[in-house]
């Protein structure tokens, strides 16, 4: 039977920072989803077990075929679709035969099959194009599903595929979903994208201290993970309860010593006892009271130690929350106005044409549509990147953009510096204490921004632009979930949760939108049609 099997496998990076260690996973004929946060080595993990890196300590063993999804596809002028199924040779060799120009042994070896076989991978991902389209004619995601299906093209044992619906539109994701919902052989699948991962048979957890194995699909783990913050709440509840029983034992036995030494001394001072017999129980009583103390404060340690434990394994099961200031934005105020506009980068090819669009009040409003409909430059549009061609643009109210690279942040700048320059305060206790309801405390709120990951990046931008004493009262955001692990997009949308004025989001992420609350769902290339009128 197809398996792949890892024992003791460890990784490091070229500066000794241990990414994962003692790793021990077996996978059979199943859809695993690899989930866990940025950095802890999910995606060297397929590389590794693809052979594209060389193991340094452990043991991989594959039993079966691998197919690995291409997910960076470079693209030259004379690349075509047909050069992802590894097929040019083969299928120039058909074209030869057709023409009658193929030699006799070129014929012997001629794939009658060839073409039906490529246009059926590429139906499974939903991806009208031939064996010649170029690259260059397709758009990034079309690219990940070409790419997709040149990896299923000889069906293998096994996929590897390293987050297959990141920068794909709705038709692109759903069909990636509905491909793995179907697949019957084995898959290793790191991504974020839980109607993806719903269709998983498995989760692997991987974190700083290894992986653990769930067995179902996304919302079982989800419950699982549930059950394991009850499990850690009572036993931080437990904990203490304990601090706070030593140190009541500890007062007790403190009081009954001093009780003790009292009469003691009452009785010495009466003259009842010879001086030599009152000097060695003061020694003794000395001596008594120093062991007490020491075995309370070790007792004392022990606990607070139990309980520093159980409220930091809390502290990462528990989902993220935070309190936000409120915007103050009336519900009838117009807070975007976009009339009959027109508007694209070259003369004569304009991208949106006679677009009307308007929001009023705290408004969630989703905007979706397929790769190359417009959605960037309709942000150009409202952020005064680009300019109408006709037609008029108004934003009576303040906003703020969050897009992909959270480009409002200075890179070279720390978080705290960056709080204080886009909120113009030099309150330092207010700028700690925004920062800390985002979890930047202490230390963390100095971080230097290159140095974060995504996830962090785009939760320093939510504490900078709405953590605030006032947060604008229109917040647009591009593609947020994009390259975040699920930690980090369950915080991004506590935030969001939390944001009480106009909200304005571009995203493919279905499940992220339902947890945002959206209230009004968008497609671009609707509305560019429509002349005149507000949807």
């Amino acid at each position: 039977m197809p398996a792949i099997s890892l024992s003791h496998l460890a990784w490091s990076t070229s500066d000794n920072r241990a990414v994962f260690a003692d790793l021990d996973l077996s996978f059979a004929a199943e859809r695993a989803g690899l989930v866990g946060r940025n950095g802890v080595g999910k995606s060297t993990l397929l590389k590794l077990i693809a052979g594209q890196l060389p193991v340094q300590s452990g043991r991989i063993s594959v039993s079966g075929t691998i197919g690995v999804l291409r997910q960076t596809v470079q693209v030259n002028a004379h690349e075509t679709v047909a050069d992802l199924f590894g097929a040019t040779d083969a299928l120039a060799l058909l074209r030869r035969a057709e023409q009658g120009i193929a030699s006799i042994e070129e014929l012997s070896e001629a794939d009658w099959t060839l073409e039906d076989r490529i246009a059926a991978a590429l139906g499974r991902v939903g991806l009208a194009a031939v064996p010649e389209t170029p690259l260059t004619a397709l758009s990034g995601g079309q690219r990940t599903r070409a790419s997709l299906a040149g990896a299923i093209f000889s069906e293998p044992d096994f996929l590897l595929l390293d987050e297959p619906t990141n920068n794909l539109d709705r038709e692109g994701r759903e069909a990636v979903i509905a491909l793995l919902a179907g697949w019957r052989a084995g898959a290793i699948v790191v991504s974020h994208d839980r109607a993806l991962l719903e269709t998983m048979d498995a989760i692997v957890e991987m974190t700083s201290l290894g992986a653990t194995r769930y067995g179902g699909n996304w919302s079982r783990y989800r419950e699982r993970k549930a059950i394991e913050l009850a499990a850690a709440e009572r036993d931080l509840a437990e904990a203490e309860r304990h601090v706070t029983d030593v140190a009541r034992g500890a007062q007790e036995t403190a009081e009954r010593k001093a009780r003790k030494d009292g009469a003691g001394k009452r009785k010495g001072a009466r003259g009842d006892m010879p001086r030599i017999l009152i000097g060695a129980r003061k020694d003794r009583a000395e001596d008594s009271g120093g062991e007490n103390r020491r075995l309370a404060e070790r007792q004392r340690a022990q606990a607070v130690e139990a309980a520093t434990a159980a409220r930091e394994r809390v502290e990462i099961l528990q989902p993220f929350a935070v309190t936000l200031a409120p915007t103050g934005l009336p519900a009838n105020r117009t807070v975007l106005e976009i009339e009959g506009v027109t508007a694209g980068y070259e003369p004569g090819r304009p991208v949106l044409r006679d677009l009307s669009l308007t929001i009023s009040g705290p408004e969630r409003v989703a905007v979706t549509g397929p790769n190359g409909s417009g959605k960037t430059s309709l942000l150009g549009l409202i952020t005064g990147a680009l300019t109408p061609w006709s037609g008029t643009v108004r934003v009576p109210v303040d906003l703020a953009l969050l897009d992909q690279r959270v480009s409002l942040l200075d890179p070279g700048s720390s978080i705290r510096d960056n709080y204080a320059r886009i909120n113009g305060t030099t309150d330092e206790n207010a700028c700690r204490a925004a920062l800390a309801r985002f979890m930047f405390r202490a230390d963390a709120a100095l971080q230097i921004v290159s140095t974060l990951s995504g996830g962090q990046m785009l939760r320093a931008g939510l504490a900078c632009v709405l953590g605030g004493a006032k947060p604008p009262s229109l917040l647009i955001l591009d593609e947020p979930t994009n390259h975040l692990d699920l930690d980090s997009i369950e915080a991004v949308e506590a935030g969001l949760r939390a944001y009480d004025g106009a909200l304005l989001v571009v995203s493919h992420d279905t499940a992220f939108l339902e947890a945002i609350d959206i209230t009004r769902r968008i497609a671009l290339s609707e509305i560019a049609q429509e002349s005149g009128r507000a949807p």
